[in-house]
């Protein structure tokens, strides 16, 4: 189950590049390439989405079925550390899918705003060269 952690983590980090880059200052002469280039990514990366709800329902699956400890049969130190190691992991990964899922959302909404903005500015100039 590594490498798909490794996946959505390279996902996240390219989205949150990609948001960078749509909202660094002065960027104004490649902003339009980038946003076509963003425009362009967002549906291969809504992929993300499944793919988180797969993740999270796998982390709720292993939360589900963890060993417990009854009371007649008591938890060595080192299960009791092993238990605790899994608890923070599933953590760790379920905040790496609310951040992929956090920069999937904001990507698409950056872009579309700008997409937007751009559309607005034509028609302003259109109407000033109409004048």
């Amino acid at each position: 189950m590594a490498l798909e952690w490794v996946v959505l983590g390279y996902a996240a980090g390219a989205e949150a590049i990609m948001l960078l880059f749509l909202t660094l200052p002065g960027l104004d002469v490649l902003r339009r390439g980038l946003v076509a280039v963003v425009r362009s990514a967002l549906k291969p990366l809504l992929a993300v989405v499944p793919f988180c709800l797969f993740l999270l329902a796998d982390i709720y699956w292993k939360y589900e079925m963890r060993p417990t400890c009854e009371e007649e049969h008591a938890c060595t130190p080192s299960e009791h550390v092993r238990h605790q190691k899994s608890i923070i992991k599933s953590q760790r990964n379920a905040l790496l899918i609310g951040s992929a899922l956090l920069l999937y959302w904001l990507l698409f909404s950056v872009t579309g705003l700008l997409v937007r903005i751009n559309q607005l500015n034509q028609r302003i100039d259109k109407l000033k060269r109409s004048e």
